[in-house]
């Protein structure tokens, strides 16, 4: 081996092949992006021409070198998706985001368990587990960048799809050990057609560290970085502000206080649960994720401390401005100002407001020291332009990479994948019903129920005791019985019909209240101005768009595969030494879904927007709160 790599000057094709490589990613990238929020969609097409599917002119190495660094892309895109996740928003929507995940991944295995029979032959159930698994995951990297380039990545809604997103990452890499498992020689031992797993390596193990990882950080953080590092970092702060300007810039406070040392802390921070994560067995983007959670967590806490030191030294910092200043006309007739003295404010209490307003001037300059150190600004100041331009196009570019599209389109092979490629996409539809909001509420219902069931029940009562009197009065008049049950039945219909009988002037006054009600019906689900309640959505967008979204399969549906067809799982004996035709059914589904799904977000949020901005403009129609308020920030 030799002791150092020789350095030679690269080629003018090589050099054109790898410029031109990143200028059809960046530039088809920002026109679909403009057009359908979906630039994505570009780069794995412009990897699929450049790599070895198509024109194969990257050589392998360099391939290889794009597929790693754009994985190294993939975890700053999902802790930057962390970072921007409030964390108030994530356990208000823990429980739903639970149910959504659930049911992308209940669904579509199911449908593989139900469809993959008849559709492939010879498809048992380990191979329809195994194709279900891969179709069963959602792309992270995918979701956050729709969320981003969408603007919908700090909303109720981008909340609820990112945390379920990353509930089915973390399934699906479990589904990754198990299917590794189902292959012969790697863990699985095979006796007589069945195949015996080792649970406790395959499921128990990334199961429960994952749920470790997931339980202890948050514990960490709530009671030891709350209790100890945050109030001494805010001792030091404190510190910093009482030194005079010209303090050297290797002081302890300043150093700890420096915008560097916040990138660094962020980024020892990523690498060090990224590390552990992969040593332990879990998933290295769960431990972005939580990384990213982190930062964002402790961005609220120190704002939150702010807040309340403002308040603690200035209590009428928040109360309105109108009842803190006061007027100057009524300072020029009270009071006289001497020529060159200084002009002083006494406030209520008859003290000298001076200090104050210095003290009011150190906090508006530490708020703005602390909103500089955000995890969001350290992000786009150190990690953003190099992930959006080089990191990011190589990960959906290695995504082409790996598309075997030179054998994708032989007759039966092309309908059967298409066929699937539906029920997949049904599936994860399906996770879209929970953000349905219907217009009858439970309580509602149960008030429509209990009101028919008492009219009903009076109208038997009535029925009862008329029939009762019907036989007592049997014995007299024959004829006046046969006429009696006529008129009792017309009587019995009105208390059900007790509107009919109104007066006319009760009519008219409820046609003037119809009327006067009518023009104020569009505005019933607008939020009131002033009020904090947001507006109920008016259609069904935000629901559309979260299916959508999870419809996106991407990285993990793309490994789990890869490892079901290098263990052989999908293999049959008809299949020879070539591609098995189940491997290439299931690599159909993932493709459409990859593709199609985000083109359909990305028409969604472009008819919301459209919708909201001809509502906010003059003389146009249009809708507003559009996503109601699952668009609230």
């Amino acid at each position: 081996m030799p002791s150092s790599l020789p350095y030679h000057e690269p080629s003018i094709t090589q050099l054109l092949t790898l410029s031109s490589f990143l200028l059809a990613l960046n530039s088809i990238d920002a026109l679909l992006d403009r057009a359908l929020y979906c630039g994505l969609v570009g780069q794995v097409l412009v990897g699929i021409a450049f790599g070895a599917p198509g024109a194969n002119v990257l050589s392998s190495d360099l391939q290889t070198s794009v597929a790693q660094l754009g994985y190294l892309g993939l975890i700053l895109i999902v802790f930057e998706g962390g970072a921007a996740t409030s964390v108030a928003a994530v356990k208000r929507n823990l429980a739903l985001s639970a149910a959504v995940a659930a049911t992308g991944v209940g669904v579509p295995l199911a449908l593989s368990f139900a469809a993959l029979g008849p559709l492939v032959d010879g498809a048992d159930s380990v191979k329809c587990f195994a194709a279900g698994a891969a179709l069963a995951s959602t792309s992270l990297g995918t979701t956050f960048s729709v969320l981003a380039a969408s603007g919908l990545a700090e909303t109720r809604l981008g909340s609820v799809l990112g945390t379920a997103a990353m509930m089915d990452d973390v399934l699906g890499l479990v589904m990754v050990q198990v299917v590794s498992s189902l292959g012969a020689g790697n863990g699985g031992e095979e006796e007589e057609g069945e195949v015996r797993i080792d649970v406790g390596e395959a499921v128990l193990r990334p199961v429960f560290v994952s749920l470790g990882f997931a339980v202890v950080v948050p514990l960490v953080c709530r009671f030891v970085v709350r209790p100890v590092v945050l109030p001494f970092l805010g001792k030091r702060g404190g510190a910093r502000d009482g030194k005079e300007k010209g303090s050297l810039w290797w002081q302890p406070w300043r150093l700890l206080d420096a915008k560097q040392t916040a990138f660094v802390a962020q980024t020892a921070l990523l690498v060090a649960l990224v590390v552990a994560a992969s040593y332990a067995g879990a998933s290295v983007l769960l431990a972005a994720y939580l990384a990213g959670i982190v930062v964002s967590w402790w961005d609220s806490q120190r704002d939150a401390d702010e807040t309340k030191e403002r308040r603690s030294r200035d209590p009428q910092a928040d109360s309105p401005r109108e009842w803190r200043e006061p007027e100057s006309h009524e300072e020029e007739s009270t009071g006289s100002r001497v020529p060159g003295a200084s002009a002083v404010i006494m406030d209520s209490s008859g003290g000298d407001t001076s200090s104050t307003s210095q003290s009011t001037s150190q906090l508006e300059h530490r708020r703005q020291h602390i909103a500089g150190h955000k995890s969001t600004e350290i992000y786009e100041a150190y990690y953003s332009q190099a992930v959006n331009r080089i990191l990011k196009p190589f990960f959906f570019a290695s995504i082409g990479f790996s598309i075997p599209i030179s054998n994708m389109f032989s007759g039966e092979v092309v309908w059967r994948g298409i066929i699937y490629s539906i029920l997949m996409a049904i599936g994860k539809l399906m996770c879209g019903l929970w953000l349905v909001r219907f217009p009858v509420s439970a309580s509602g219902l149960v008030d429509i129920l209990s009101s028919f069931v008492s009219s009903r029940y009076r109208a038997l009562l009535s029925l009862f005791s008329r029939f009762r009197r019907q036989r007592t009065t049997r014995p007299s008049t024959p004829t006046k019985t046969q006429t009696t049950p006529g008129r009792l039945q017309l009587e019995t219909i009105g208390p059900t019909t007790a509107t009919d009988s109104q007066t006319p002037e009760n009519n008219a006054s409820r046609n003037d209240e119809a009327v006067s009600d009518a023009p104020q019906e569009p505005q019933r689900s607008a939020s009131v101005p002033g009020s904090t309640t947001p507006a109920k959505p008016l259609s069904l967008y935000p629901a559309a768009i979260v299916s959508c979204a999870m419809v996106a399969r991407g990285e993990i549906g793309f490994l789990v595969s890869a490892v079901a067809e290098s263990n052989g799982v999908f293999r049959q004996p008809s299949d020879g030494d070539g591609t098995s035709e189940l491997f290439l059914v299931v690599t159909w589904a993932i493709v459409l879904c990859t593709i199609v799904g985000p083109i359909c977000v990305g028409l969604l949020v472009r008819r919301v927007k459209k919708l909201e901005s001809k509502a906010a403009s003059p003389g146009e129609r249009g809708t507003r709160d559009v996503l109601g308020v699952w668009g609230v920030s």
